[in-house]
């Protein structure tokens, strides 16, 4: 069957077939819902404008509807699947399913979020329909091993492809909105229904689209630095990023005079802040920190001091 088939892809009966045949029943657990409408996963493919030259990773393949989609375009395709059952089995589909295209395809059995090296040539793009539970840290972890990823496009939970997307301002901007932004331009790219899953989730799905910087954060400031301001800064919002930023920085008035240096107003929130506004504060921080030892290395210090 050539990669041009529309047999190659696969629809709902192929899907329960498939599922069946394996003993395969989706959980709640891993996020599973697999795609089985062949007109979505098409859409998916051009909506992450995949090209021929493509080297692209997929995460959670699932039964492999999305899978033979990315292979009718990609140069390369690369699933990485934590299933026992569902890695075992992909290949054969592949093989089955489009074998002109089987050799260009690779399976990692792994969990994602320990995946740092890939097989074959460098990817040039994720494309994923992202397990609800750990969309965020899977897709944060994948930029982060893999800088060669140049464009992404993943499925997730309508409401994580809200704060993915959101802008500075927003209810819904938070550390993922940061984070994100901090490897690429991030955009909404499209609304999925739930009819098109099996089994139908109790939510909508979104797209979202996300493009790597040309340039990255100017910054001397590490990107752990920068992200633990983050963190600190949303993990209590509704306080001003003077008192939210006390214990990072050590008191108040230490979070204070990062702020003021890093030309940010000390009553301002995070949700108003830029990750270029982040990034200032940690490198404000940086020098202090350098000169001001924490508690904990004091203590290692005296320690060290008192056995000489």
């Amino acid at each position: 069957m050539s990669s041009s088939t529309p047999d190659a892809l696969l629809g709902p009966a192929d899907i329960r077939e498939l599922a069946a045949a394996l003993g395969v029943r989706p959980t709640k657990q891993r996020g599973q819902n697999f795609v089985i409408d062949a007109n979505t996963v098409r859409r998916i493919v051009r909506t992450a404008e995949v090209r021929p030259d493509d080297v692209v990773v997929e995460v959670g393949p699932g039964l492999g509807s999305l899978t033979l989609a990315l292979l009718e375009v990609a140069e390369r395709v690369t699933a990485v699947e934590i299933d026992d059952v569902l890695a075992g089995a992909l290949p054969a589909t592949v093989a089955a399913r489009m074998p002109g295209r089987a050799e260009r395809f690779a399976l990692v059995h792994s969990d994602a979020l320990q995946v740092r090296e890939l097989p074959g040539p460098a990817p040039t793009a994720l494309v994923a329909n992202l397990p609800y539970n750990v969309a965020v840290p899977v897709l944060l972890h994948m930029l982060d091993m893999f800088p060669s990823i140049e464009r992404t496009l993943v499925m997730v939970q309508s409401e994580v492809a809200d704060r993915l997307a959101a802008a500075p301002g927003s209810k819904v901007y938070g550390v993922p909105s940061v984070k994100a932004n901090w490897y690429a331009d991030v955009r909404r790219a499209g609304a999925i229904g739930r009819n098109v899953f099996w089994p139908a989730p109790n939510v909508d799905s979104g797209l979202v689209s996300l493009v790597r910087r040309a340039e990255p954060v100017k910054t001397a400031a590490s990107k752990a630095e920068v992200f633990a301001v983050v963190d600190a800064a949303f993990a209590q919002r509704r306080k001003t990023l003077r008192a939210a930023l006390a214990g990072w920085a050590g008191s108040a008035a230490a979070a204070e005079s990062a702020l003021v240096a890093a030309g940010v107003s000390p009553q301002a929130r995070g949700e108003s802040l830029t990750v270029e506004d982040f990034a200032r504060i940690a490198e404000a921080a940086a020098p202090r920190a350098a000169q001001q030892p924490t508690a904990a290395a004091r203590r290692a210090a005296s320690r060290t001091e008192e056995s000489e």
